[in-house]
């Protein structure tokens, strides 16, 4: 089962409660931001002929990276990654994997730090069919290789998912979810990860079931975010996590409603954080300022009796992008004011929400690029995205 299922099946009770709390009503719709979109190839792994799987994507000192796999004709898998010098002209990532459920990993979240890259890759398998999770590192000639680790350490009887990897001045992290709740796992080089669970503040107590989606390097260590789901109530609140360490955690409820509200993805835009997650029936931004979170604007919303979802969220150059799902389609939505005022972007087509389909972003500057899989074959664009207020 692929991490974005996993959120899937847990969003539902999202979508329960925001069709008994619907969102305000939304703004006047805008004229979408419309950039001139330029196609871009990706060539076909070394291997058997098959679909290629995109599913993250990264920017990382002057390269860009794409992820994911290639399904065969048979329903067999592989991890696949593709770079570029230019965002325009990619070639693909050479790939050393060792283990069983190595050779037929999706990878399905890239990091970068120092210019090196590191992924998550994952698949289903074995008598209970839990997904079968590898850490990838970069070796000095750019290939990919696969980390050695025990099964218990991302799997076992306590694992729920492993959800996203980032790279930052301590190190590398990775959050995730234990049946104690939000987990954590932390590197200093992507060549060992130690599993940091039932963390107090971080891992679920008498205040609440936690859970966490995302996180970001800052200065001084690590930003996490998610929700928490309190004693006595059917609805999260969103919730971020600071550490200096990947290991001792403090917790901060953000400010909310009487709504479903969790933080999914979290970056950095002009040295403060911003999440997206879910607020009621749409999306929402919160953002930090010093030590003090406030909720920022909204945008977007669920189509009903479906399940929504963020799944990307980037800055480049004073802006944000983010790519979310209503649970039929796909949108992608721009604000250029730290996440007060939102704008949607114009796509190059159809972007259908759904298992095994996913959408990937990456942003330098004023240039943006998606990466899209629609169930059927990926594609791949890019463009400048002009800077029109919300």
């Amino acid at each position: 089962m692929s991490t974005r299922r996993v959120l899937a099946v847990l969003g539902v009770l999202a979508v329960l409660l925001a069709a008994c709390d619907p969102a305000p009503a939304p703004r006047p719709a805008e004229e979408p931001v419309r950039p001139a979109w330029q196609a871009l190839t990706l060539p076909a792994p070394p291997g058997p002929p098959g679909r290629a799987l995109l599913r993250d994507a990264t920017a990382c000192a002057g390269r860009w990276y794409a992820v994911g796999g290639v399904a065969d004709a048979a329903g067999g898998t592989s991890p696949a990654a593709w770079s570029s010098r230019d965002g325009t002209n990619w070639t693909v990532v050479p790939i050393a994997a060792d283990s069983f459920y190595g050779k037929q990993n999706v990878l399905y979240s890239a990091g970068c730090r120092d210019g090196a890259l590191a992924v998550i890759g994952a698949k289903v398998g074995g008598a209970h069919g839990y997904p079968r999770v590898s850490t990838w590192r970069q070796r000095p000639d750019g290939g990919l290789v696969e980390v050695s680790a025990s099964f218990e350490t991302y799997g076992g009887p306590k694992a729920v998912n492993v959800s996203r990897l980032t790279g930052g001045p301590a190190g590398w992290l990775i959050v995730g979810n234990r049946s104690s709740g939000a987990a954590a796992w932390v590197s200093p080089d992507a060549a060992d990860f130690a599993l940091v669970e039932g963390a107090p503040e971080l891992a679920s107590d008498g205040r609440g079931v936690s859970w966490a989606f995302d996180a970001v390097g800052v200065p001084g260590g690590w930003l996490a975010v998610g929700g928490v789901l309190p004693a006595g109530r059917i609805d999260r609140d969103p919730v971020a996590w600071s550490s200096a360490d990947g290991r001792t955690w403090r917790r901060t409820v953000l400010p909310g409603t009487d709504r479903y509200e969790e933080l999914q993805r979290v970056v950095l835009v002009d040295g403060a954080a911003v999440a997206v997650g879910l607020r009621g029936g749409a999306f929402g931004a919160w953002r930090r300022d010093g030590d003090r979170w406030a909720a920022a604007g909204g945008f977007g919303g669920a189509a009903p009796s479906q399940v929504p979802s963020v799944d990307g969220l980037v800055a480049a150059g004073g802006r944000l992008v983010a790519a979310v799902s209503d649970g039929k389609s796909r949108s992608v939505w721009t604000s250029v004011d730290r996440g007060g005022s939102w704008r949607r972007v114009e796509l190059p087509g159809p972007v259908p929400a759904g298992a095994d389909r996913d959408v990937a972003l990456a942003a330098v500057g004023e240039r943006l690029w998606i990466f899209v899989d629609d169930g059927t074959r990926s594609m791949a664009w890019s463009a400048v995205v002009p800077v029109v207020a919300g």
